[in-house]
């Protein structure tokens, strides 16, 4: 099952890189940039979370919240975090094994992890705009600053 744009976002709770529940409705009033990603540790996510550290959040709205996810345990969220100075929320999806993941349609059940989706979801929950790209195809950061202006 796939998450279309015009539908409610699917909520969750997951734990973050220092094991604190993290459940998207807590973010109701704000817009949310959901971002899937393989691994941690790997070159590609490397890259785009470091876009998200450097340039991302630098211009980004104060109303919005960026939240990662990925199937790697939260110690591993933590190890990465630290090491790179991510100050923003690295959620697991690691049990049940990317369920979360699933329930957007992202998740790759040949691969055991999520390809590169990302969700941009209103005050309200609803999913505005999405992007879906295989794993081995990096996603451009910069667009996301337009969408959000687009549904500002």
């Amino acid at each position: 099952m796939a998450v279309d744009v015009g539908d409610m976002a699917p909520d969750f709770a997951l734990r973050d890189q220092h094991g604190a529940p993290v459940r998207l409705a807590d973010f109701r009033g704000k817009r949310v940039v959901l971002m899937f990603y393989p691994l941690a540790f790997s070159g590609g996510c490397h890259g785009e979370l470091c876009a998200i550290r450097d340039d991302f959040l630098v211009a980004a709205p104060p109303d919005v919240q960026v939240l990662t996810v990925s199937v790697d345990s939260m110690f591993s969220h933590r190890a990465w975090a630290d090491r790179e100075k991510f100050t923003f929320p690295l959620l697991s999806d690691f049990w049940p094994h990317g369920a979360v993941a699933q329930a957007y349609g992202v998740f790759d059940v040949d691969k055991g992890f999520a390809v590169r989706g990302t969700f941009v979801i209103d005050g309200e929950g609803v999913v505005r705009w999405k992007a879906v790209n295989p794993v081995a195809t990096p996603r451009d950061i910069s667009e996301y600053l337009q969408v959000l202006d687009e549904i500002s």
